[in-house]
């Protein structure tokens, strides 16, 4: 009978355990997996003999891999925003564990449907413009020129050439270096906040009896693109509206955003052109790392998500004239027909 391999990391994590358990009663014979997580960070939830909380979080970030600090000093900037996160109990940065507030299970991703909608989406956008509200340089990482190209070219290394299967021609190459600095220099002009850069219905929790989402996996936190957060929640990776929807909820956010004097388009189609192009971004990033943590994490359930993302993606693209040779790119990546249908 094969046994498990041995987990050094687990064990250490359990004797740490044991030591919280004089202030919070942790019963840590109780630690068991809470979620997955698509980095090199472990989720575990654990009981505790306490009238006043019934369980706690426990994460497990390697320190070569994951630094806990981005973690701790996000928590605390969008805690004084105003913005619900889990209170950090306990933590051993030296071996990169945390002691978290439990927020539940409840995802909106789990609770969204044609009925929900509408109130979930209104409580992620009363979220979001109270962190875009409290935005400031010098506080997070910018999401500079640099990064953002850094994250496009996750499309050509790990989804075209090493889970299609396509070699890029010349033209290829030359067409999608253009097309990414037609999308870096739309996303640099837009006005800058606040991102959290995951603002989507796996981080988003439903809290009883609360009107705004419990927010998670806040530590890759940026200064950067206004729109980038809004397309993260409306074009979401793991669950998808006709766009009629996209738009209303778009405009619902963009006008909260003027309300609160955010530093939005004053035309709603400019704000939308901004929104698309910054999702282009995001989603080519996003086929990126879904085959990376196939091929290279093994984690082959982010696959099954793929061609909602691609869907977007050429959507875009396929609209705006000066993505036309992105746009043959994704397509002869793909093998799909040739759609040019430009409206811009």
């Amino acid at each position: 009978m094969a046994h498990p391999a041995p987990d050094p990391r687990l064990e250490a994590l359990r004797q740490w355990l044991e030591r919280q358990a004089v202030h919070h009663a942790v019963r840590s014979e109780t630690l068991r997996p809470a979620s997955d997580d698509a980095s090199f960070r472990r989720y575990f939830r654990v009981d505790c003999a306490n009238a006043s909380l019934s369980s706690l979080i426990v994460m497990d970030a390697p320190p070569e891999r994951e630094r806990c600090e981005p973690f701790l000093h996000a928590a605390s900037v969008m805690r004084e925003a105003g913005l619900k996160v889990p209170a950090v109990l306990g933590h051993d940065l030296g071996q990169g564990f945390l002691l978290l507030e439990d927020l539940g299970d409840l995802t909106y991703l789990a609770q969204l449907s044609e009925t929900t909608a509408d109130t979930l989406y209104a409580g992620a956008t009363r979220s979001l413009v109270k962190l875009q509200a409290a935005s400031r340089q010098g506080v997070f990482p910018d999401y500079d020129r640099a990064l953002l190209l850094r994250e496009l070219e996750l499309y050509p290394q790990w989804y075209v050439t090493r889970h299609k299967g396509h070699v890029l021609t010349a033209a290829e190459t030359s067409a999608l270096a253009s097309g990414f600095e037609h999308i870096i220099r739309a996303c640099l002009a837009q006005p800058r906040v606040f991102v959290h850069r995951d603002w989507h219905s796996r981080n988003l929790m439903v809290i009883a009896e609360a009107a705004e989402p419990g927010v998670l996996d806040f530590q890759d936190a940026v200064y950067g693109p206004i729109t980038y957060d809004l397309v993260s929640l409306l074009r979401d990776a793991y669950v998808d509206w006709p766009e009629e929807l996209q738009i209303d909820w778009a405009i619902r956010h963009w006008q909260a955003a003027r309300t609160a004097g955010l530093p939005v388009a004053a035309d709603f189609a400019d704000f939308y052109r901004d929104f698309e192009w910054m999702g282009l971004q995001r989603q080519l990033k996003v086929l990126g790392i879904f085959a990376r943590l196939h091929h290279r994490d093994g984690k082959q359930r982010y696959l099954a998500d793929c061609p909602r993302v691609l869907n977007y993606a050429l959507s875009t693209a396929r609209r705006y004239r000066a993505l036309s040779g992105l746009t043959r790119v994704l397509e002869a990546v793909e093998h799909a027909s040739v759609r040019a249908a430009y409206t811009f």
